[in-house]
This record gives C-alpha cells, structure tokens and sequence, in this order.
C-alpha cells in the first residue's frame, strides 16, 4: 500500500450503484493501472463496505471515505480509525459535504487518525474553513463549494477564487498541508487550473465514476500533471 504523495488525483467511490461489491475492485483496478502507466498517484475511496477487498486488491493509496471519534470497543455500526487502518487504508476523508462532522469531533478524529497511521484529508467549502481545518493539523485540506459537487461546471472556472484563497490561507497556518480541490472537477484541463492556483491535486467523484470510459477519464485528468 502506498501512500498519498502529490501531485494527486483522488477518486472518491461515493456509494453510486456503480461501485456496489465486486465493481469497486474493477474500478481501482483501472485506477492502479492508469498510476502505474504515468508515475502519478491516484488515491481511491471506496464505499466502507468494499474498503477491504479494494485494499487487497491494489497498491494506489485507498482512503475510507469517512471515520469516526470512536475508540476501539463498544462502538456498534461506527467505523474507528484503527478498523479502517486494519482493513488496509492508507487514510481517510473527513467532514465531506454529505458527511459533515462537528468540529470537536473532527479534531479528535484527525489526532485519532495520526495514532493509528492514517492519513487525513478534510474537505472544507470556504477560506474560513480552510483556515479553520488547517489549524486542527490534518495532512490535507480539500475544498468543495457544495454547490458545485456533481455538477457540469468545475470550481476551477466558476469560482477560481475559492482554491486561490484556500490555498493561501492554509499556507498561513501550515506550509506544509497540502490543498486538494474539486467540486465539478472532470478534465485535465480543470486539473491543469486547480494547481495554477496552487493547488496540489484534485479530488473527484462522478467524472470518472459515472464516465462511459472511466479508464479514458482517469487518464484525462492527469495528463497535464
């Protein structure tokens, strides 16, 4: 298993029914195929009930999708850091829009995180939260304007200013967490734009999960990288 290195593309499963059981390994298969080919790291999310099998399965870094503030013990249909750790991620996203986390519990989370040797992404929306996520010490920081996930539109060209601003002020907490971006993201070219703005990667979901040729779709977005 390796790990997350930049530049980076993340590719987050979510839990569309085209990643439902054995369909996940076929994705991260193609995923691991298009990382080997062009040297670039391109990280999966897998939905938690594949996590195992798609760990097994490849050498790109796997992350869960989300973990909990939860020691290990009486923590029934919760998923602790060290269970993620244990079915084989390198890491884990934390405070996605469609899984939003209190800040206590984020915090706890990403110290939880480092006990057990995973690394963190936590997804903001703005540059107060950006700032907010950098001071709580994760690895990586990946801003969404919610209103943009899942749309045709990419936060590259809708709002450039969101990743600009981003990046600058984690920077001013901490030089040394990485900014990812996404929101819309599903070219090179939106990929080639989020590290003009400083950026060091992307994180993305449908554009390649939902393509007809997620293997072409992959290899678009890295291109330029």
């Amino acid at each position: 298993m390796s790990k997350l290195r930049t530049p980076v593309v993340i590719v987050n499963f979510k839990a569309y029914a085209e990643v439902e059981g054995p369909q996940a390994v076929r994705l991260a298969d193609i995923c691991q195929e298009v990382s080997d080919a062009s040297g670039i790291t391109v990280g999966v999310c897998p939905p938690t009930t594949e996590l195992s099998a798609v760990a097994k399965a490849v050498t790109v870094p796997v992350l869960a999708q989300h973990v909990d503030a939860r020691s290990p013990g009486a923590a029934t249909g919760w998923v602790t850091p060290q269970l993620a750790a244990g079915a084989g991620a390198a890491g884990t996203l934390l405070n996605h829009s469609e899984h939003r986390m209190v800040l206590a519990d984020l915090a706890q989370a990403i110290q939880m995180c480092k006990g057990a040797g995973l690394a963190t992404v936590v997804c903001t929306d703005t540059e107060a939260t950006s700032a907010a996520a950098a001071a709580l010490d994760p690895d990586m920081v990946a801003v969404e304007p919610p209103e943009l996930i899942g749309g045709n539109i990419s936060v590259t060209e809708a709002k450039p200013e969101i990743v600009s601003d981003a990046v600058k002020a984690v920077r001013r907490v901490d030089e040394g967490i990485e900014v990812l971006c996404g929101a819309g993201v599903k070219t090179g070219k939106d990929v080639r734009k989020a590290v003009e703005l400083g950026a060091s990667g992307v994180l993305v979901a449908s554009g390649v999960v939902k393509a007809k040729d997620p293997k072409a779709a992959v290899e678009d977005l890295i291109k330029y990288l």
